[in-house]
């Protein structure tokens, strides 16, 4: 089986400001799918078929974590994208 882990992205998941540490290809579709505080969005749109890409081996992990943070932008509640580069 295919490693699907990726450089933690840390999200704010509800109003109280709990931040979760998301890292894997299958997290961040769970995610998407189910807990993500937006119904639409382009890069919601690209982030759930860039996982599911992913776990279909039709795409790249890193293909999926990218699209992940900016569906988290679009969103607002991307918080530390540890790719970040100071």
């Amino acid at each position: 089986m295919t490693n699907l882990d990726f450089l933690a992205v840390t999200i704010e998941v509800d109003e109280t400001g709990e931040l979760r540490n998301v890292s894997s290809v299958a997290e961040a579709a769970e995610i998407l799918r189910q807990n993500w505080p937006v119904d639409r969005g382009k890069e919601l749109s690209k982030a759930r078929r860039a996982c599911l890409d992913a776990m279909e081996g039709a795409g790249s992990v890193e293909e999926a974590r990218t699209a992940f943070v900016a569906a988290a932008k679009e969103a607002g509640i991307l918080v530390w994208n540890s790719a970040w580069q100071f």
